[in-house]
């Protein structure tokens, strides 16, 4: 299981974000292309970030989108991820 107990509020909209764009961070690391490292990195960078209200609240409102708000941290790193 890969999760992050230590920031599981971030890894949670971290999570959701990919979730959004079709990408599961977690697969991503099991399959390889994503390391542990760079996932890490994501999770920090959303922990970060002084947005998680605004974040919950647009996550709740989404089942799938192209694009992340202009708020996110981790908007284009996540983006990019979508073509793989």
């Amino acid at each position: 299981m890969i999760g992050y107990v230590e920031a599981p509020l971030a890894w949670g909209l971290t999570r959701g974000m990919g979730r959004v764009l079709g990408v599961n961070l977690a697969d991503a690391v099991i399959e390889g292309w994503l390391s542990r490292a760079e996932l890490a990195v994501l999770v920090g960078r959303c922990q970060a970030c002084d947005r998680a209200r605004d974040c919950t609240a647009w996550l709740a409102r989404q089942v799938a989108a192209e694009a992340l708000p202009g708020f996110c941290p981790n908007k284009g790193p996540l983006e990019a991820m979508v073509a793989r």
